[in-house]
């Protein structure tokens, strides 16, 4: 059975999106500046900023008349409560696991935000697991987090493609594998010489047809 391993934030889900809003209702919350949004987002970087470093340049941002554990709560929960799964993505991951594709996500992060997200949305009833950085012990790009995605469906890497928006952490990661890859670009252009994606799609929804659709041709 093929085995298509998908990233979670920014990929099936629009993490950016959802943080934004959830940091919009914490500045209203607290009457700060609608402005420092931007800065947050910023600061934030998409979520590959350690939890404690955001924590602790909110902090000291803001001062001692903010709450910590307001600051910990919107971290923890702001954007796990938001996020969203588009129709189109749920139509394709659909389709793939009508088509005999084993679906894995692999995604860095926390196992308990991860899982939130994914259950939230009900990812969890259209894919058949996950294997995530804190629960496996190894982050993207580390070929061992895919291999334990593998492990977990017991499909092989020799018929497995890999999906993600971030070029160091999905892409690579397929590189050091020698598995073909499609990159989620939403617009932006590759800049990696080092090595490229096998195909490069807009959205996830076009990354999951075209790859069940070349599977299809075969």
């Amino acid at each position: 059975m093929p085995l298509l391993m998908l990233d979670l934030d920014n990929t099936l889900v629009d993490r950016d999106a959802a943080f934004r809003d959830a940091t919009a209702a914490f500045l209203a919350e607290h009457a700060l500046p609608e402005s420092d949004i931007e800065w947050l987002m910023s600061t934030d970087a998409s979520g590959y900023t350690p939890r404690e470093a955001v924590a602790t340049a909110v902090a000291e941002r803001y001062g001692a008349s903010l709450p910590e554990t307001d600051i910990r709560v919107f971290l923890d929960r702001g954007a796990v409560d938001r996020v969203v799964l588009a129709e189109a993505t749920r139509d394709a991951l659909s389709k793939a696991t009508t088509d005999g594709w084993s679906c894995m996500i692999v995604t860095n992060g926390r196992t308990v935000q991860q899982e939130a997200k994914i259950r939230n949305t009900g990812l969890d009833r259209l894919v058949h697991g996950w294997a995530i950085s804190e629960e496996v012990g190894h982050k993207k790009p580390d070929p061992e987090i895919f291999k334990a995605a593998a492990m977990a469906v017991g499909a092989s890497l020799r018929e497995a493609w890999i999906i993600g928006d971030s070029p160091q952490a999905d892409i690579a990661g397929a590189n050091r594998l020698n598995v073909p890859s499609v990159w989620v670009s939403g617009g932006r252009p590759w800049t990696e010489a080092a090595y490229r994606p096998t195909y490069v799609a807009d959205n996830v929804a076009s990354a999951i047809h075209h790859v069940i659709g070349i599977q299809t041709q075969r």
